[in-house]
C-alpha cells in the first residue's frame, strides 16, 4: 500500500510517521513546500515524490491533512485520483459532501487529539462508504482509527461538536479575560476564579499559550463549526465570535 499524503504539517507528518511505522509506503510532494514541511517529511520517514501529479499517479490512498481553509483547494489539486481520498480535516460536514463530490471515492475523516506519538491519545473517526478500509490501515498504530458511518460528513460532525467545545470555550476565556483586563478588574476576577471555579484561571493561560501557537490556524475551524450549527439550525454566533477572537489574536486581546 502506498500512502500519499496532502500535506506534512505537525499533524500530518506524525500521522504519516505512525504509517511508515507500520511499513507502509508514504510519499509526499515537496514542490512549493517550505524548508521546516521538507524537515518534519525527513524526520517522519517520508518519500518525496516532487509533485502532487506525481504522488496521484503513485498512491492507492491519498491522505489530506491541511488547516481547513484550504482542505477543498487541496482537494482540488487531487482530481482525477482514482483511489481514497481521505479528507482528515477539521471542516463542516457540508464542506466533506463537497470534497466528495470533487474527490469521488471519499472517506470523510476528523481527527481528536495531539499528534500521536503513544497509544490512547490520537483518534480518527472516519466515515463513508470505504471508511473500514482505511481504519484497517491505522491497525496496531499510534492512531486509534473509528469508523463512524457510510455517509460522508459524519467523521466530520463529530470534529466540529467535540472543537466547538474545546477551542470554542478557550475563545471564550481568551475574552473574558481581555474584558477584565480593559475594566481593570483582571486580578479581582482571577482572586474570585481561584476562590469558586480554580481551574479556570490555568485553562485562560493554557488557552492563551494555545493560541499563540496556532490562532490563525482556528479562524477557519471556528467558521467551519459556524456553518455546522447553521446548517442544522442552530444559532452560529457563538463560533463566529470566536473566529473573531482568534483572528485578533492573543496579543491583541
Amino acid at each position: 500500500m502506498t500512502v500519499g499524503l496532502l500535506h506534512p504539517g505537525e499533524m500530518g507528518s506524525a500521522v504519516g510517521a505512525t504509517l511508515a511505522s507500520r511499513g507502509e509506503t508514504v510519499i509526499w510532494a515537496s514542490a512549493g513546500r517550505s524548508a521546516a514541511t521538507a524537515e518534519r517529511a525527513q524526520i517522519a520517514g517520508l518519500e518525496d515524490v516532487g509533485s502532487v501529479e506525481e504522488l496521484c499517479r503513485r498512491s492507492d490512498v491519498i491522505i489530506s491533512v491541511c488547516p481547513p481553509h484550504a482542505a477543498a483547494e487541496v482537494a482540488e489539486a487531487a482530481q482525477g485520483f482514482p483511489g481514497i481520498y481521505v479528507d482528515a480535516n477539521a471542516v463542516s460536514p457540508a464542506t466533506a459532501r463537497s470534497i466528495e463530490e470533487l474527490v469521488g471515492r471519499c472517506v470523510d475523516g476528523g481527527i481528536i487529539g495531539p499528534p500521536p506519538a503513544e497509544q490512547g491519545t490520537t483518534r480518527l473517526y472516519l466515515s463513508g462508504r470505504e471508511a473500514g478500509l482505511v481504519a484497517d490501515l491505522f491497525a496496531e498504530t499510534t492512531v486509534d482509527a473509528r469508523v463512524v458511518s457510510a455517509e460522508v460528513g459524519a467523521a466530520s460532525a463529530v470534529k466540529m461538536a467535540f472543537a466547538g467545545w474545546t477551542k470554542g470555550s478557550a475563545a471564550l476565556l481568551l475574552a473574558i479575560r481581555a474584558l477584565a483586563r480593559v475594566e481593570g478588574v483582571e486580578e479581582t476576577l482571577l482572586d474570585e476564579w481561584r476562590l469558586s471555579l480554580p481551574q479556570l484561571e490555568d485553562r485562560s493561560v493554557a488557552a492563551a499559550r494555545s493560541a499563540q501557537k496556532k490562532s490563525w490556524r482556528w479562524i477557519g475551524e471556528m467558521e467551519e463549526i459556524a456553518q455546522t450549527f447553521a446548517s442544522a439550525g442552530l444559532p452560529d454566533g457563538f463560533h463566529r465570535a470566536a473566529a473573531e477572537i482568534y483572528r485578533r489574536g492573543p496579543s491583541d486581546l
